[in-house]
């Protein structure tokens, strides 16, 4: 895998700066694999973006307020109402989520997806290293690397994911691609639904595998 495969012009990612998550190390791992990257917290920048990344690390509470504070809630809405792609990594993906549950306290999400975030079944957390993922078939984001391993650093995870299960089979709407993991038992290690993809772990830290992931998610744009 070459970086910056994209060919024309170079797609303008703005990686929302709220105050929360690797963002440096986000902007770099774009910037490399052929995007415009932008760090920023203005509204009409992230709304006008051929892509926004929301990043995310630390409690889900923490995030949801620092993603009102800048109405990020609104840029997120707003695009996907739109059709614009979003993706979020790690809590930015978490939040994607109607409710996180830590420490038997209840935070409200962006409610992008029904269900809940909560901490992980296993006997050592948090989860932290290189893991496997079991993605779908049709998958764009792990096009070519659905073998590969990712880089994961967390406590708390969706496990279960319900949106597209009422979908009968055969039908023409189509079911988010879910991808999945195990510690302790599986969870939801990353969504594509439409314009909204997102990852549990963290592609810029999951060196070529991840870099290749965000080619992917790129070349979309």
């Amino acid at each position: 895998m070459s970086a910056g495969l994209v060919t024309g012009r170079r797609p303008s990612v703005v990686v929302l700066d709220y105050g929360f998550g690797n963002v440096r190390s986000a902007v770099r791992a774009l910037e490399r694999v052929g995007a415009d990257v932008e760090l920023t917290a203005d509204r009409a920048r992230a709304q006008d973006a051929d892509g926004l990344v929301v990043p995310g690390v630390g409690a889900f509470a923490a995030v949801m307020q620092g993603l009102r504070a800048v109405r990020g809630h609104e840029i997120v809405g707003r695009r996907l109402a739109g059709g614009r792609p979003v993706l979020g990594i790690c809590v930015g993906m978490q939040v994607m989520f109607e409710q996180g549950d830590e420490h038997g306290t209840l935070a409200d999400g962006l409610g992008e997806w029904p269900g809940l975030v909560d901490r992980l079944e296993a006997e050592i957390v948090p989860h932290m290293g290189w893991d496997t993922v079991d993605a779908p078939e049709g998958t764009v984001l792990f096009d070519g690397i659905q073998d590969e391993r990712f880089y994961f650093v967390h406590s708390y995870a969706a496990r279960s994911f319900p949106l597209g299960d009422d979908v009968p089979s055969g039908s023409s709407i189509r079911r988010p691609l879910v991808t999945w993991s195990d510690h302790g038992g599986r969870f939801v290690a990353a969504v594509e639904n439409g314009p909204l993809s997102a990852t549990q772990f963290h592609p810029e830290k999951s060196g070529d595998a991840g870099a290749a992931l965000l080619e992917n998610w790129v070349r979309t744009l």
